[in-house]
């Protein structure tokens, strides 16, 4: 019998971890890397929305019983533009339910259109994993051994995953740019107390100065995504919690209404990117190396996490003997960029 296949992972956050957790599922072993201790990377104040491909990969990967408790199932979505005042809302009975990989269900029998879930408790869940998994090596920035930052020059792996980041130094040093365009505008973050809104919806608000995205954490909270001109954003994340909580009183769809703020609000730049190539060698980018869109929307971490379904296709067919882990790049990148081209082509259409 061979001996396992072997990848390095740089970049140990939802898709670096995840991409490592696919590998060991489809038999190889792992060295996963990343400069941030493990505090570092699971203390960012943010939330995702989770689509359904990405909860059929957790499913195949084992772990959707596991992340699930952590997730806000949401089964309404309001559209509102208030730019022809028109709205619209999608509810879970718009889409036809996934007889193959059934999720848990509402009263009514439907299952959700999405769900919510929260930065930290992922990450530690994914990290924990990764530490009993007797065929990972994690180097962290606070385990023993130092997480060097570029593509390795030894042969010992067989395929190298680079989930560094927009700032990849991975992607930098294989020499591959990226095309696309920054944002006029910033987006704010902030978790809110919300009054008015049901547990179970979702809400997507079109305004003149930009998308608002409030998503439900549920005990009445949620995750605020506010776009504006860049020196607007600057501005509300200067204000004080009560002027900042009247300003956001005044732009929020009726019900709703803020009631407390449990973080900072925190602006920051948005744009959109696609690396002119996925891979080099035996080297693939992978997520936000890759790819980078607008986060009102929600397909940031979904779009990350359909290239790691891919990566773990791919390594299922290496490790059967069906592709040799030098076309694994190749196919990757076939596979991979029309999918990616229709969705950032499409955000960019629809935020520009």
């Amino acid at each position: 019998m061979p001996p396992p296949l072997r990848a390095r992972v740089i970049g140990a956050g939802p898709t670096g971890s995840l991409s490592a957790l696919a590998l060991v599922a489809a038999g190889w072993q792992v060295q996963l890397e990343d400069p941030l201790s493990t505090a570092q990377l699971c203390e960012r104040c943010r939330a995702y929305a989770f689509n359904h491909s990405s909860r059929r990969l957790l499913q195949r990967l084992g772990l959707w019983q596991a992340v699930s408790p952590l997730l806000v199932p949401f089964n309404t979505l309001a559209l509102i533009d208030n730019g022809v005042e028109r709205s619209l809302r999608f509810a879970s009975s718009d889409h036809a339910p996934d007889a193959a990989l059934p999720v848990p269900q509402d009263d009514d029998g439907q299952q959700p259109i999405g769900w919510i879930g929260r930065h930290g408790p992922l990450m530690t869940l994914l990290l924990e994993r990764l530490r009993h998994e007797p065929n990972v090596q994690v180097l962290l920035g606070d385990s023993n051994g130092a997480a060097p930052g570029q593509p390795p020059r030894s042969p010992a792996f067989d395929l190298v995953i680079a989930a560094d980041g927009p700032a990849s130094a991975t992607r930098a040093a294989l020499g591959i740019r990226s095309w696309g365009w920054d944002y006029r505008q910033h987006c704010l973050t902030a978790e809110i107390e919300l009054r008015g809104a049901p547990p179970d919806r979702a809400w997507e608000v079109f305004r003149p100065e930009g998308p608002m995205a409030v998503l439900p954490l549920g005990e009445g909270l949620a995750q605020l995504v506010w776009s504006a001109p860049a020196s607007r954003c600057r501005e509300r994340e200067a204000l004080d919690p009560a002027a900042f909580l009247d300003r956001l009183s005044g732009v929020l769809p009726p019900p709703l209404e803020p009631d407390g703020l449990r973080d900072r609000p925190k602006a920051f730049p948005v744009g959109l990117r696609l690396a002119s190539r996925l891979s080099r060698g035996r080297t693939l980018l992978v997520g936000e190396s890759a790819h980078r869109c607008h986060p009102v929307g929600g397909q940031g971490l979904n779009l990350c996490w359909r290239d790691v379904a891919e990566l773990h296709r791919l390594a299922c067919r290496a490790t059967a003997g069906r592709l040799a882990p030098e076309r694994i790049g190749a196919a990757y990148s076939l596979r991979r960029l029309p999918d990616l081209l229709l969705v950032l082509l499409e955000i960019g259409r629809a935020h520009v």
